[in-house]
């Protein structure tokens, strides 16, 4: 019989006690909720073991709390060429700094200079390629003419230019014999359209945001109505009760029910009717007008409706659900994405990192922003600028209302709003007139507090109070974060409750979907089935395999070879190179951010290997090997072997470069 939360694996597969590392992976930590604290480093014993498993050595108190939490002292600084070429004159233009420019000039200096090129690895390449640092390398001279540089290939130029590490892909000499950069004008006019990123915020709109000049029309309204409904609805603070012993007895809290949100006067009686934007209208106290009236918000009813019913969904990830990680789940089946969750208040700082987060493949064809906040003028605000600068690029903005982080949570915003339903109501209404057209989802989980589930009676008001669009239903607590199994009957009960609803009330349909411990075909469809759920938004179970999309889609369980498994961070590290760059300083980004997605993908467990189908996300290998040396090697949770492998891509690691998990407990590397 399997014991509970261990991976039984095939006996000749296992290997010796005692090899397995002593600790586990920690997700709560990947959450960044706690300081970092250095643990104890591994022994040589332990870091031959390949996974974590049930015969890992007890630890003291002392060493459980080291080894837990996130290294949030990690730093990776940007590393450059010794020779720094502009970047103006290494695309072929003209410095517009002159001989004031701190950099360099000169073409065929930087060149005698340059680090060789690398080479990068075709799909076919991948199926025999030896072991780590035999592709990626290196060449004898400063450029090869049989390399091939990912961002050329993409969208026909390479805007690195001279600067690029893959530069013999497009570099030729002239009649004279003089270096110059090629373009593939037939690519370029195709990748326009189909390759290029969307969502790019303009330097004039920056610096308004910077300057705090940015127009918010729509959320000035808004929040003059808000504080004006906010004054007509307040009410004389009672006298406190006083006991016969003195006591002072505090007003009762509020029930969730009971709450509404305030809004401007409303509007004179209509006539009755079950149209949705008459409910809307009564609700919210917001009177609707022709969409063609500049100011005024769009009718609940013009919404874009969103279909999703029966579409794969990638959760937001914060730092490894980058642009490249959306792209390689794409090509395994996902349907809709969304970027990381973005802080409003950043987002109007015209912080170009917290912008860098909307950007938007054209691969992407349901694509949203996520915002945090619990300023309704903050986050209203951000949702108007989102609407102005990518309202074209975008589909629907999501309200985290989940995060469990203390950094999040002690800011009132993430799951902090779901005891605060009144700010939260006036958050998604105001969000929804901001928008326009673009669709407002809302993302949150059961409750705050273990034994106190909420999202019942929240839930059923999102849609026809508050105007949201789509649901989705972490099934475990702030206080839980991952230490329990996702509880999918509650999931079931608050679905009924919604369409109960919708149904006593003549009301459109909207979207529900659940989230918590899916991790293979099985469990998506059995408890879609179960729940009434329209889907599952996937999470963990992505990071770890995100072939899981495919596994959905074509309701199998995949026994995925390590040569595939390879195949997919080949396709990871050229979507790296195309986001980031193929420039010293964006070689070294993807090769950060690849050896962030290897920190989740070692803790996959081959099927192949396992006693039991199908694997489960929370179950912890005894320490194995695989079926062949890759596949041992895809297990090690070693960091120092993750680098290893970003290095048949991405060629030899800078010496003064060291990859630190953001997990603590993710690598043994990282402990010692």
């Amino acid at each position: 019989m399997a014991q509970v939360g261990t991976a039984q694996i095939k006996a000749e597969f296992l290997l010796p006690i005692g090899t397995a590392p002593a600790f586990t992976p920690d997700d709560d930590a990947a959450e960044g909720s706690s300081s970092h604290v250095r643990g104890p480093a591994p022994s040589e014993e332990q870091r031959d073991g390949r996974s974590t498993g049930p015969e890992r050595v007890k630890l003291t108190k002392a060493q459980k709390k080291a080894q837990s939490g996130s290294n949030k002292g990690r730093r990776f600084g940007k590393v450059r060429d010794e020779l720094d070429l502009c970047y103006q004159v290494a695309a072929g233009g003209m410095c517009n700094f002159g001989d004031q420019c701190r950099n360099n000039h000169d073409i065929a200096a930087y060149l005698a200079a340059k680090p060789a090129d690398l080479t990068f690895p075709t799909p076919e390449e991948v199926k025999t390629m030896p072991l780590p640092g035999a592709s990626a390398m290196e060449v004898d001279g400063a450029t090869d003419p049989k390399t091939t540089c990912p961002l050329f290939a993409e969208l026909g130029e390479c805007r690195y230019g001279f600067r690029c590490r893959f530069l013999g892909a497009h570099l030729h000499n002239n009649d004279a014999g003089t270096p110059e950069l090629v373009k593939n004008e037939e690519r370029m006019a195709f990748a326009a359209t189909d390759c290029v990123e969307a969502n790019r915020l303009s330097n004039h709109a920056q610096k308004l945001l910077r300057t705090k000049k940015y127009p918010f029309p729509v959320a000035t309204a808004y929040q003059k109505e808000v504080e004006a409904a906010d004054a007509a609805n307040a009410k004389p603070k009672p006298k406190p009760v006083v006991s016969e012993n003195a006591v002072v007895v505090s007003e009762p809290d509020q029930d969730m029910d009971a709450v509404a949100v305030p809004g401007p006067t409303p509007a004179e009686p209509a006539p009755p009717s079950s149209s949705t934007d008459e409910i809307v209208e009564k609700r919210t106290g917001y009177a609707v007008a022709p969409a063609d009236a500049p100011d005024v918000p769009t009718r609940f009813a013009e919404k874009k409706r969103l279909d999703w019913a029966g579409k794969t969904y990638l959760a937001p990830l914060t730092t490894v659900g980058n642009l490249p990680f959306r792209r390689l789940c794409i090509s395994y089946g996902a349907d809709i994405t969304c970027g990381e969750m973005g802080l409003a208040k950043s987002f109007l700082g015209g912080s170009k990192e917290e912008w860098s987060l909307v950007r938007r493949h054209p691969s992407e064809k349901i694509f949203g922003v996520q915002l945090a906040g619990s300023k309704v003028p903050q986050v209203v605000s951000a949702a108007e600028a989102l609407a102005k600068e990518c309202g074209d690029t975008i589909d629907f903005v999501d309200l985290n209302c989940g995060c469990p982080i203390d950094l999040v949570f002690k800011t009132g915003s993430g799951s902090a709003l779901l005891d605060n339903v009144n700010r939260l109501g006036k958050l998604v209404v105001g969000m929804s007139r901001a928008l326009g057209e673009i669709p407002v989802t809302v993302k949150l989980r059961t409750g705050v507090k273990d034994g106190k589930n909420t999202a019942h009676k929240l839930m059923p008001r999102l849609a026809p109070e508050f105007n949201a669009s789509c649901i989705t239903l972490h099934g475990r607590t702030r206080q839980q974060r991952y230490s329990k199994l996702a509880d999918w009957d509650y999931i079931k009960e608050c679905v009924d409750a919604v369409r109960a609803r919708e149904a006593d009330e003549d009301l459109p349909r909207i979207p529900i979907f659940g989230g918590g411990d899916c991790f293979s075909s099985q469990d998506y469809w059995a408890r879609v089935d179960h729940s009434g759920v329209d889907g599952i938004m996937v999470a963990r179970g992505a990071l770890i395999k995100p072939w899981i999309f495919t596994e959905i889609k074509e309701h199998r369980e995949w026994d995925i070879s390590a040569r595939e498994r390879l195949e997919g961070i080949r396709k990871y590290a050229e979507y790296g190179l195309t986001h980031f760059g193929t420039d010293t300083a964006g070689v070294n980004s993807a090769r950060r951010y690849l050896c962030e997605a290897l920190s989740f993908q070692y803790r996959y467990v081959p099927i192949g290997l396992l006693e039991h189908l199908p694997g489960r996300i929370n179950d912890r290998a005894p320490a194995f090997r695989g079926r062949d040396e890759l596949e041992t090697l895809l297990a090690s949770g070693d960091s120092r072997d993750w680098v290893r492998i970003s290095e048949m891509f991405l060629g030899p690691a800078p010496e003064a470069w060291s990859f630190t998990p953001k997990h603590k407990s993710n690598a043994y590397e990282s402990q010692g």
